[in-house]
């Protein structure tokens, strides 16, 4: 399946860049996806930057996913979580209309920018909302309260309403002026540690304190070890 169209390097070369709309094919995205994962994964732990271009014109209609198999949607919500595990720092840069799978990966993005014209929207078949994973992630980062007037309602969020919310962390004028400054930035602290980061803050709100702490001390333990390499690097130095 070709995914050209879709998925190409940053100017920078310092990472790779992926166009995501409500029209795609949920099949040819999931390829798309997936090959993104494949060649920032293939860098290892440089640091490596993933940035998600999301939204577009305003569809014909809310609907999404189309005409697929419960196999596809499968592979689209494994492919986005595998991209949620990468050592390279994900920023999503919205504009426009942003939906369907388009929704999905800002929910999944570290770091996500906005312009002021980008509307948020569920997406819609014949009046059913379609019960995807973003409303799982919309619980998890708006709360339940401000999630539940979003899903019973399903009003669109504008781009005001979306980084009142939390949804996004900058609205921005000049859109590619600050997706350059967030791939300049956000690359430098891209590691192999950044997955365990994520997975410390995604558990904090899931489990006990006691089911946490072996996480969080394995975590402590590896930044004294590096930390102690540090100190005698530099004392090798001198």
């Amino acid at each position: 399946m070709n995914t050209d169209h879709q998925l190409g390097m940053l100017a920078s070369g310092h990472g790779f860049e992926l166009d995501v709309y409500a029209a795609c094919p949920l099949p040819a995205l999931t390829a798309s996806l997936t090959a993104l994962c494949e060649r920032a994964e293939d860098r290892g732990g440089a640091s490596t930057v993933v940035l998600l271009r999301l939204g577009g014109p305003p569809p014909e209609s809310r609907s999404w996913p189309g005409n697929v198999r419960i196999q596809d949607v499968t592979r689209w919500e494994r492919a986005v979580r595998r991209m949620q595990g990468l050592a390279a720092m994900n920023i999503a840069a919205a504009d426009g209309v942003c939906s369907g799978p388009a929704l999905d990966l800002l929910m999944a993005a570290d770091f996500r920018i906005c312009a002021p014209d980008m509307r948020l929207l569920l997406p819609v078949n014949d009046g059913h909302l379609w019960p995807g994973m973003s409303v799982y992630w919309l619980v998890h980062q708006v709360g339940l309260a401000s999630a539940r007037q979003i899903v019973l309602w399903g009003d669109e969020i504008s781009a005001g309403r979306a980084k009142d919310l939390g949804l996004v962390d900058q609205v921005a004028e000049d859109l590619p002026g600050a997706v350059h400054t967030a791939t300049t930035l956000m690359g430098r602290i891209a590691d192999a540690e950044l997955a365990v980061r994520r997975r410390l803050l995604q558990e904090a709100t899931s489990v006990s304190f006691e089911d946490a702490l072996g996480a969080h001390l394995a975590a402590c333990d590896r930044e004294l070890r590096r930390l102690r390499q540090v100190g005698t690097r530099a004392r090798g130095a001198e």
